[in-house]
């Protein structure tokens, strides 16, 4: 597409052409079956001193708003020399990757109403009475964009993926009711198909734990994080920290992360990245920047930070290709992609034997940090002697984020991937967060 658009003012358009379906099982029931399509654009002008813009499902109308917003700004000869302008780079790429067979807009209502009813039929079972509820989702969406800018930047990308669950609500000990099941991830749809062992295999674990589990007795431990765990330690303790548009009006914030500072064991390294296919790959941002490879920490270093225009330009750092945004009608802000901790060279099975009394964390519910970080787990199992032990209910597991950087003792060869949804300040994305089996000498476990 061209455009023509106003002289001394920086102007982009962002056109997103989304797709995404549906269908959901509530035990017998069929509780969801549908699909949105949407198209539309973000136009924003900008004059150095203010960002003006305007939204349209619209194509054809988007000169119509450039003019419109045009007559509102200031022009100013000089806008090219504005730090956050210098900081657009200039790039025409076309980047598709999820057209042809693969492509999530050529399933049908068919299509998504079989995979759901497949694993229904070989997961669901009425006759195991601790069960009280299954509920078996598939989501699948496909977006394509588009991205022109005043400068000269011209950019396509498309991006995609799916996600079946199988979860189940299970009465255990004492009247509580334990949540658990297996969320199944793909770019396509063949990537979830015929994986019903792996949910089976959790459902076992989840009846197990219900049936099993004792009450850990609160205190400090040694903790052993699985993969799964010291992913969302990664992304939530470390990984928000490293937006760089969180410390514009903190001042103590970017005192305490000055780069070149020892800040972990050097045992940690920690890196995002947006063009390998994981699911917060992200080639290009929406701001036009090419994704840098960032390692935030690097051997126990403080190395880098995650930026857009903005950010970059207040802190005299380079933009790193982190700026996005949820859809077409959102601004774009500093988000993570691919974000994870780096395989060490320790053998997982030895960092268990490690430990004479511990706890192992074996998967989350959800995890929050900033200065201190917590973590609801799903099931954790007592350490004994070097071996996992008997199921343990806890509430929650908390530790200083500075503190337990540097408490890391043992990193696993065993690196690993997981799918996600990141939110921050309302808008949510997909992202990967990965990471391998990890030993904390000290956490907080309630």
């Amino acid at each position: 597409m061209r455009f023509d658009f106003p002289e001394n003012l920086y102007t982009d358009v962002r056109i997103e052409d989304s797709l995404r379906a549906y269908y959901t099982m509530q035990d017998e029931d069929v509780t969801g079956n549908g699909e949105v399509h949407v198209v539309g654009a973000m136009v924003r002008v900008f004059d150095g001193r203010m960002w003006y813009s305007a939204e349209t499902n619209d194509i054809d109308s988007i000169q119509s708003k450039i003019d419109e917003l045009a007559e509102l700004a200031k022009p100013d000869k000089k806008i090219l020399e504005h730090p956050v302008v210098r900081n657009f780079a200039v790039n025409k790429a076309s980047v598709l990757r999820f057209g042809g067979e693969g492509c999530l807009r050529a399933l049908g209502k068919g299509d998504r109403e079989e995979i759901v009813r497949s694993y229904h039929a070989k997961c669901v079972d009425t006759a195991i009475q601790e069960i009280k509820m299954h509920h078996v989702y598939f989501n699948a969406g496909n977006i394509r964009k588009s991205l022109y800018t005043s400068k000269g930047t011209e950019i396509e990308s498309d991006y995609q993926r799916c996600m079946l669950v199988v979860w189940y609500n299970v009465a255990g000990k004492g009247g509580v009711t334990y949540g658990g099941g297996k969320q199944l991830w793909g770019f396509g749809i063949d990537e979830i198909r015929g994986r019903e062992s792996e949910v089976l295999e959790e459902r076992a674990r989840i009846l197990d734990f219900a049936r099993n589990n004792v009450p850990v007795e609160p205190g400090e431990y040694v903790c052993v994080l699985s993969p799964s765990v010291t992913s969302v330690f990664t992304h939530e303790s470390f990984g928000h920290k490293s937006e760089a548009d969180f410390m514009l009006n903190d001042k103590k914030l970017r005192e305490e992360w000055t780069m070149g500072k020892l800040v972990a064991n050097p045992k940690v390294s920690i890196v995002d990245e947006g063009d390998t296919l994981h699911h917060g790959y992200c080639p290009y941002d929406d701001e036009g920047n090419k994704k840098k490879d960032v390692w935030l920490i690097k051997d126990g270093i403080l190395s880098g930070r995650l930026h857009d225009a903005k950010s970059a330009a207040a802190l005299g750092e380079e933009p790193t290709g982190n700026a996005r945004a949820q859809d077409y009608n959102c601004t774009p802000m500093v988000r993570m992609t691919n974000t994870y901790m780096a395989a060490g060279k320790d053998d997982p099975e030895e960092i268990v034997r490690g430990v004479k009394d511990g706890v192992y964390v074996y998967d989350w519910n959800y995890g929050t940090g900033q200065s201190t970080f917590t973590i609801q787990p799903q099931k954790c199992y007592r350490i004994r002697d070097g071996k996992l032990a008997e199921p343990l209910h806890v509430n929650v597991v908390t530790g200083n984020v500075f503190q337990t950087l540097f408490d890391i003792d043992a990193v696993g060869t065993d690196l690993k991937f997981f799918s996600g949804t990141c939110g921050k300040f309302g808008q949510s994305l997909p992202t990967a967060t990965g990471g391998p089996t990890i030993r904390v000498k000290k956490l907080m476990v309630n």
